[in-house]
Formats: structure tokens, C-alpha cells, sequence
């Protein structure tokens, strides 16, 4: 195999596992944005749901809320071509929530009716509150169910200290509650205009998206980096020897 011919199978070798890097780091269904939803207000967040299979399209998702810290308050944001089902279910503990007690609670969405062909993904909003103050996390187990009838069970806990697991469950991050009423107020604005997390402008969510950004950058410049090296390394080679001859 000549020089050249080798150059090109190690260079797309590289690209390969560009895609595949970037491919693992986003095909879990996640929950979104990270980091930027205060404890003892509203916010909205995106369910993020691609499609990891090549012969299915994605027909249903259903999300479980957590029970041992209910939210009362939940409202869809329609989906194009979607049809959104809320359940609710009855509180072994009731809540008080701005003085007023609740007993019930949603305990799962479901979304049907729409389909995520492969290579695609789609993002289901959700106006939620009032978010729990005794927590630092909030995880919601996802079902994902494809055309041909398989289910994938995003439902499994990470463990700290352990790798991350096969289909890990959908975790949102909760901040520290403001001091003032301006961050809270400003998340219940956003919900009830209607507007998904992705539309927002916070801080804290815009520092988190620009860290893992920074990240997959460069993660992929260190090995579009290998890959020149490695160029550079065998047009010398092939330079040195035409000089020779």
C-alpha cells in the first residue's frame, strides 16, 4: 500500500471516530437546561430525544416524574405533529404550595403520534414547578418506544464515584434558590410565554452550554490534530525519498 493510500485509510479512520465520539456524547434522552433551574421556582425544560436506531423511527415517549419530590404544576408546550397526555396522580402527602394544598401531582407525560426518523431528534417542552428546595437533582425516568416495537428504558441511576450507566435516566440540575425574586420571576415569565429552555438567555445556562462546547471542540481539534501529525509525518517520508531517488 502506498504512502498516499495509507495517509487516506488513517484519515478516515480519524473521521470515523470524530463521528463516533460526537455521536455517544448526544444520543442519550436528556433533559434540559442543565444547571439552570432554581430551586423553589418555575422553569422550562426541554426533553431531548434522538433517534439511535437505523431501521426505526422513534413513535412514543414517556416521561415518569419523580415521586418522592412531586411537581404540581405542569404545563406541554405543543409539538408539532405530537399529541401530549398528562397524567396525574394522587399525593400520599399533600403539598402547600403559596398557601393553597395540593393532593395531586403529575406523575408521567406521554407523547404520541408523531415519529423521529434516524439521524433526527426532537425536543418535548415542559413548563414545571414549584421546583423542590431539599434537593440538588431532580431524575426522570424515560421510556422510548420505536415502529418496531421496541422499548428502550432510560432508567437506570448514576451511581457517584461509578461509570456512567448504559441508559442513564434524565437528571436535572438545580441551583441554588436567588436571594431576590428576580431569577424566579424571570423563569415564570419564560414558561408562560410559551418559549423552551433553548429560547432562554440565563447565565448560568449559557456558561454550561458554552463549557460543553468547549469540551467537544477540543476533544475533536486534539484529534483532527493527530490526524495532521500524522499527514505531515508521512508526506515527509515521501518527500525524503523522491529526493533521494
Amino acid at each position: 500500500m502506498s504512502i498516499t493510500r495509507r495517509i487516506a485509510v488513517v484519515g478516515g479512520v480519524a473521521a470515523t471516530t470524530v463521528l463516533l465520539v460526537s455521536g455517544t456524547a448526544f444520543a442519550h434522552v436528556t433533559v434540559q437546561p442543565e444547571g439552570a433551574a432554581a430551586k423553589g421556582g418555575y422553569a422550562v425544560i426541554d426533553f431531548k430525544v434522538p433517534n439511535e436506531r437505523d431501521n426505526a423511527s422513534t413513535t412514543e415517549v414517556e416521561v415518569h416524574f419523580p415521586t418522592d419530590h412531586p411537581l404540581a404544576s405542569v404545563s406541554v408546550q405543543p409539538v408539532p405533529g405530537w399529541h401530549a397526555e398528562v397524567t396525574t396522580s394522587k399525593l400520599a402527602k399533600p403539598l402547600t404550595i403559596h398557601g393553597k394544598k395540593i393532593d395531586k401531582a403529575v406523575s408521567k407525560v406521554t407523547w404520541t403520534g408523531g415519529k423521529i426518523k434516524p439521524g433526527e431528534f426532537e425536543q418535548f417542552p415542559l413548563s414545571v414547578g414549584q421546583l423542590p428546595t431539599d434537593t440538588d437533582q431532580l431524575t426522570f425516568k424515560a421510556l422510548q418506544t420505536y415502529s418496531n416495537k421496541e422499548v428502550v428504558r432510560w432508567i437506570e441511576e448514576q451511581k457517584p464515584g461509578a461509570e456512567e450507566p448504559e441508559n442513564p435516566a434524565p437528571v436535572l440540575k438545580l441551583t441554588a434558590a436567588a436571594d431576590t425574586g428576580g431569577s424566579t420571576s424571570a423563569a415564570s415569565d419564560t414558561a408562560s410565554s410559551g418559549k423552551s429552555a433553548g429560547d432562554r438567555s440565563s447565565t448560568p445556562d449559557t456558561a454550561s452550554s458554552a463549557d460543553g462546547t468547549s469540551d467537544n471542540t477540543a476533544r475533536v481539534l486534539g484529534i483532527i490534530g493527530i490526524v495532521i501529525g500524522v499527514a505531515g509525518v508521512a508526506f515527509g517520508l515521501l518527500a525524503g525519498r523522491r529526493r533521494a531517488v
